[in-house]
Formats: C-alpha cells, structure tokens, sequence
C-alpha cells in the first residue's frame, strides 16, 4: 500500500518497525562502535531512538500504555 492509502496508526506502526530494524543493525560492538557507521556516537542509532520515544510519548499522551520498548537503552 501507498501512503495515502493507510491510517495514520499503520504509518505510526511502519516507523516504529523500521526505528527498530535500524536498532537492531546499529547496535555498537563490545568495543562500542556502531557495527555499521563504525563510529561511537551513532546519529542513525540516535534518530531512530528518538523517533521511538516520540511514539512512546504520544501513546502516553493519548492515555494508552506505551508499548515496551525494544531493551536499547538511550545513552
């Protein structure tokens, strides 16, 4: 589906998925650099953080439980 075509829940959904797919690659090594960017603090990591948490934010602010996050921690 295009985005015209779906709500704004399943556009909020898909960038929730995609914020954790790029978690999941971005993720630093034990020497703690971004696997991918090969640097320590990773932008990519950060945004998609960020857009985690405003997805937690405006589930809290519609009066629903936010979803458990993805177990990164903000750092």
């Amino acid at each position: 589906m295009t985005a015209p075509h779906l709500s704004l829940a399943q556009i909020r959904n898909r960038l929730v998925l995609t914020a954790r797919a790029v978690l999941r690659a971005h993720r630093p090594d034990p020497d703690g650099r971004c696997r991918v960017c090969r640097v320590a603090g990773c932008r990519v990591s950060a945004a998609a953080r960020d857009v985690l948490a405003a997805a937690a934010c405006r589930e809290t602010l519609a009066g629903r439980p936010a979803p458990p996050g993805p177990g990164v921690q903000a750092g």
